[in-house]
This record gives structure tokens, sequence and C-alpha cells, in this order.
């Protein structure tokens, strides 16, 4: 699947599939984050990844690391993110946090849409915005927020084994988790790859906000 205007054109078509979900971000914190899609580059960077061997201009997905000093969800996996300022929108939000975790500086006319607002144990209301970066070749991570920076191939959110569901004892409902590599990343970023990967890939019309966040993702 190579990163080209027909799939530019899937994901759009994808973002239209079904009505956006919207929750009332009144009791919580407004949030987004940024699903974007890049050329694969170098690659992942990750056990049980292979890089390919020169540049890949097949399609990924961006991921970064939370640096340790981070009060919050040190260490965990994460898209470029965070709270959204007064009068701002949430996609001028992402796009301000893409900048400045990363260092990518996009456009509002490669915003291609948004998926389902996810509501977290930890208070925020979360809108993740799609992106187009093409080729995005050179991103500078920011110290203090982020440790590393992750191109992961479309194809590895595709694989067969995803997403795992665990049932947990204080909701009927499952944590939802996306295999990586050799690892997983848990809900609410698995759940927003995974309603990307259904939406704007398999055309599959789907809702994730019902998915639980382990133990360890809420505080």
């Amino acid at each position: 699947m190579p990163l080209d205007e027909n799939l530019r054109r899937r994901i759009c078509s994808g973002l239209g599939r079904q009505e956006r979900l919207v929750m009332d971000s009144k009791a919580f914190r407004p949030a987004a984050v940024a699903v974007v899609v890049l050329e694969e580059g170098p690659g992942g960077n990750l056990p049980g990844i292979e890089p390919p061997p020169t540049w890949s201009d097949g399609p990924a997905i961006l991921l970064t690391r939370r640096s340790a000093k981070l009060r919050a969800h040190a260490g965990q996996w994460a898209l470029p993110g965070g709270t959204i300022d007064p009068g701002e929108s949430a996609e001028a939000a992402a796009l301000r946090e893409l900048r400045e975790e990363v260092g990518l500086q996009l456009g509002m006319e490669q915003v291609l849409g948004k998926l389902d607002d996810f509501t977290t144990r930890s208070g925020f209301v979360i809108t993740p915005v799609v992106m187009w970066a093409g080729m995005a070749k050179s991103l500078v991570p920011n110290d203090a927020e982020v440790a590393s920076v992750h191109r992961i191939p479309l194809a590895e959110f595709m694989r067969p084994d995803a997403p795992l569901l665990d049932a947990i004892e204080d909701s009927v409902h499952p944590v939802l988790r996306m295999p990586v590599g050799d690892t997983w990343i848990a809900a609410p970023t698995a759940a927003f790859l995974y309603q990307f990967r259904e939406l704007c890939i398999a055309g599959q019309a789907i809702r994730v906000a019902h998915y639980e966040q382990p133990i360890f993702a809420r505080k």
C-alpha cells in the first residue's frame, strides 16, 4: 500500500463513513491528538519490526514515547497532543502540539478530518485529528516532552492479532491494546489507532469510546 493520493482519498472517504461521536466536554478538560500519516522513512526502530534497508516511501503512523521527566503518563506510548487552549479548535491544538513535540510544521490544509472523541479516566475528552504529512523527513523531538519518535508502518496496525481485548474487574468493557512489534500500545492511543485502521483503511464503521484503559494509564 503506497503513500499516494489513492490512500489519501481512501482515508478521507473513511472519515466520512459515519457521523463523528462528540462527547460533552463540560465535565472534562478538552484535549487533541494528531494521528499523522507520513512516510515510513527509516522505520519504527522497535524490536520485532524489521527496518527497511533504505528510506521507505510506504505509509506509517507517527508515535512517540513520552519523556520519563513528565508528571503524567511518563514513558507511555502517545500520539502528539495536549490540552486545547481557550478559544482554540481541536485542529489548531493538534497542529500546535505536533510542532512543539516533534518539530513538524503542518498547515490546516493537511488536516483530513477527525475520529470519535474519547473520554479518559484521568478527566480529559480527547479529539483525534487525522493529518497527512507526506515525507516529513525532518523530525526533531522536544527533549522536555518526548523520549523518542517512531514511524510505525501502517501494515503493523493491520495485523490479524489486533486488537487485544482484556477483561478488567472494574468495568463491563474490556481494555483495548494494539500490538506493535514485540510490544503493545494501550487505550486511549490504541483506541484511536484501531478506529483509524477500521474506518479509514478497512472501510468498516466502528465505535471505540467504550473501551477501557489499563490501570497504569488512568493517572
